[in-house]
């Protein structure tokens, strides 16, 4: 008679329910180790990535991505922990960039002017292949931020979160909750077009480039030294300031 294939009992908590079926939420359920390498590898092929990962409990003991499974465990697993102090446990995720930047793939070009328009540095393209994303975070230190969860499972990825919204201004709102960056916003010091940082210019530096009606009704302005466009608080700053608002609210304020 053949043997029942190795399995272990898994059960996720809080957020990483969002990759689960609907079967699998909130409950503990079944599954085959048979062949796995590590408890890093069920995980993702449940359909977890690693980056979402902070803590697992293997039978009650805090273990680190390379636990073996042999079949028959208990595998509790857990997002970052934002209000429970689990310091003499084994946290999985890297410690926080010291400052946060971000490259984003090509469906989050939207996020991407939203982002900069709240001061982060963002590098986006509609063309980036995976293998440019990965390069691009590990160079320079960025965050990725993606709707695929699959580029998330890359073993080079260390900092990544699955952006889980679909409409821009929800998924900014994610964003900024999820890695409690509320505290780090600068809002209108970047350009959401290119991501150059822009710098305040005397009115008379402009006045030649402006619209008749822009002279009559403004008297401070903003260039970006690296596309060249000109900002001004017209009608459309007041709606972006009510999209930032909410966040600016619980950390820092406007400039």
């Amino acid at each position: 008679m053949a043997q029942p294939a190795a399995s272990a009992e898994f059960r996720f908590y809080e957020e990483l329910n969002d990759f689960l079926p609907a079967e699998r939420r909130g409950v503990a359920f079944r599954y085959s180790v048979a062949g796995t390498r590590s408890v890093k590898d069920a995980i993702e092929s449940i359909g977890v990535p690693h980056t979402e990962v902070d803590l697992i409990l293997v039978d009650g003991e805090s273990v680190g991505f390379g636990r073996v499974l042999r079949g028959g465990e208990r595998v509790a697993v857990y997002p970052v922990f934002e209000l429970l102090d689990i310091a003499p446990l084994q946290h999985l995720r890297p410690r926080p960039l010291r400052e946060p930047r971000f490259v984003l793939d090509a469906h989050l070009g939207k996020l991407a002017r939203h982002l900069r328009l709240a001061g982060f540095d963002c590098l986006y393209r509609n063309d980036y292949r995976d293998s440019e994303l990965v390069t691009a975070a590990l160079a320079e230190n960025r965050i990725i931020l993606t709707r695929d969860k699959g580029l998330l499972k890359q073993r080079l990825v260390t900092h990544g979160y699955c952006v889980r919204n679909t409409d821009s201004e929800a998924q900014l709102r994610e964003v900024l909750r999820a890695l409690q960056l509320e505290a780090c916003l600068r809002p209108f010091t970047r350009c959401r077009e290119c991501n150059a940082e822009l710098r305040e210019v005397p009115k008379a530096e402009v006045l030649a480039r402006l619209p008749e009606k822009v002279r009559a009704a403004y008297e401070r302005f903003q260039l970006c030294p690296g596309c060249g466009r000109i900002f001004w608080e017209g009608t459309h700053y007041e709606r972006l300031r009510r999209l930032l608002e909410p966040a600016a609210q619980s950390g820092a304020g406007f400039v």
